[in-house]
């Protein structure tokens, strides 16, 4: 039997949620000035491993306050305003709160019949999304985990719809030096192996090359092989850069290949008015891939497939075992277990309508146009000053660069920028790594935080550059 004793009781959970909010909004007001970083300590993981695993239970706010102290301490924190390494995710407050509430109720959201307004309202979000992508009529989609496995959602509705039994074995696919690593496991966990995923190079600002992508696919036509799908990319992990869309479209639609855009980062621009433009084309994929626990504030995961045909979707993952009969959807009141693949799912589209509702569009599409700032702001900071090359310029709010000198090798640049990286990570002041370009080690910033300034841009820059003065001196001096 339970000893009463022991039981968690309402009070006492309330207390220990009053105080954990409580410490973390406190964390949040002055964020400013916390470090970026939080690196273990010696004997961190024994302390943790120490403490084991209650057999009689103990107090939750002893526990809450363990788990805060010992283990959520120490990570790098993608909602600071000076975490520019990867693509971050700063989180909103509102969706914090969304995803406090939807874990509150631990709703079912696979079957439209067990939460029926909660998918409503997922579907009102996602047909929203279409819209701002450019589908219309049949288009649907899904909430999932992150953009892995929407590439994967997307990638197997490309397979079933354009290959078969018979000629899966012959289907080829298409990506760029720069896509995502998410899309080539993705299309080899769906059976397409890596002797006939087609890697085309990318030109000088770091775009798929549609000329050298055309005759790849004659060539693989010619050779007897099926070319099925080609990527593009909106916003590359590296660069920031957006493929031709158009272009990649106009080639899909002459030779009959599905057409994916991998927008996990950069779909999020259509809902900027300043910016949309420059992702003019998604209307003519056939799928998108969303982030929004990247540029859209939303904390993790919460991310979204787009298709513009849903009945796609439904044709890949639509299963009827006699468990579900009492609750079998159709194409008017679809049930997420049907296009995605997920069977039990938790409701990830409630916290971003929260947010849209909260924050409303206009200040949303702000937020995104200040990432562009961030990296204007960097780009002009590096101008100013001595040995600093900027590989790739500024756009979607990343912008690459390296520090260079005469005297040094290309071993010992590539070094050089690594040390960089390091030292400001261990300041804690800012995150930033490094990537390779041209192959060259460089190093990125990608900037999304709201609440990240002018000054935290520039004072980043500066100590870089201190950094990088004084490694370069301690350097030279070990060669004498």
């Amino acid at each position: 039997m339970l000893n009463s004793e022991n039981v968690l009781n309402s009070a006492q959970l309330e207390a220990a949620i009053k105080k954990f909010v409580h410490n973390f909004c406190l964390e949040k007001h002055d964020i400013h000035s916390q470090k970026v970083t939080w690196y273990t300590e010696e004997g961190q993981a024994d302390k943790i491993k120490q403490i084991g695993i209650s057999k009689e239970g103990r107090p939750v706010d002893e526990v809450v306050t363990k788990m805060t102290e010992e283990a959520y301490r120490y990570r790098g924190d993608a909602n600071h305003p000076r975490f520019f390494g990867f693509v971050p995710g700063p989180a909103s407050s509102i969706s914090w709160l969304g995803d406090i509430m939807t874990s509150a109720y631990n709703i079912h959201a696979g079957g439209s019949k067990l939460a029926p307004m909660v998918n409503c309202i997922e579907q009102e979000v996602l047909q929203w999304l279409c819209r701002q992508a450019g589908f219309t009529q049949n288009a649907g989609g899904v909430f999932v985990s992150g953009g892995s496995m929407a590439n994967i959602t997307a990638l197997t509705a490309a397979r079933d719809h354009k290959l078969n039994d018979e000629t899966l074995h012959l289907g080829t696919a298409y990506i760029s030096d720069q896509t995502h690593s998410s899309v080539a496991k993705g299309l080899r966990i769906i059976g397409i192996p890596d002797s006939r995923i087609r890697k085309i190079p990318s030109n000088s600002t770091f775009q798929m090359c549609t000329d050298v992508l055309e005759k790849q696919i004659q060539e693989d036509t010619q050779n007897g092989l099926i070319p099925f799908v080609v990527i593009g990319t909106a916003g590359t992990t590296n660069t920031g850069s957006i493929d031709p869309l158009e272009e990649l479209a106009a080639i899909c639609s002459k030779y009959e290949l599905w057409f994916h855009i991998d927008g996990a980062y950069g779909a999020s621009v259509l809902l900027s008015p300043r910016y949309k433009h420059l992702l003019k084309g998604t209307e003519l994929a056939d799928s998108i891939s969303w982030d929004a626990h990247k540029w859209l504030f939303q904390t993790y995961g919460c991310a979204m497939v787009l298709v513009k045909d849903v009945r796609h979707l439904f044709h890949s993952f639509h299963v009827n075992p006699e468990y579900l009969k009492d609750v079998e959807g159709d194409m008017r009141h679809i049930n997420t277990w049907d296009i995605g693949m997920e069977l039990t799912r938790p409701a990830r589209g409630l916290k971003l309508w929260l947010t849209l509702q909260v924050l409303g569009t206009d200040l949303i599409g702000s937020a995104i146009e200040h990432g562009f700032e961030l990296a204007d702001w960097a780009e002009e900071a590096l101008l100013e000053l001595d040995h600093w090359e900027i590989v790739s310029k500024s756009q979607l709010a990343m912008v690459n660069f390296h520090y260079t000198s005469e005297d040094l090798t290309e071993e010992e640049t590539d070094l050089l920028n690594e040390r960089i990286s390091e030292r400001m990570l261990a300041s804690g002041y800012a995150a930033l790594f490094t990537t390779v370009l041209n192959g060259k080690k460089v190093l990125r910033i990608c900037a999304l935080h709201p609440e990240t300034t002018r000054d935290d841009m520039r004072t980043t820059v500066h100590m870089l550059d201190t950094f990088a003065g004084k490694l370069h001196t301690e350097m030279k001096q070990l060669q004498k």
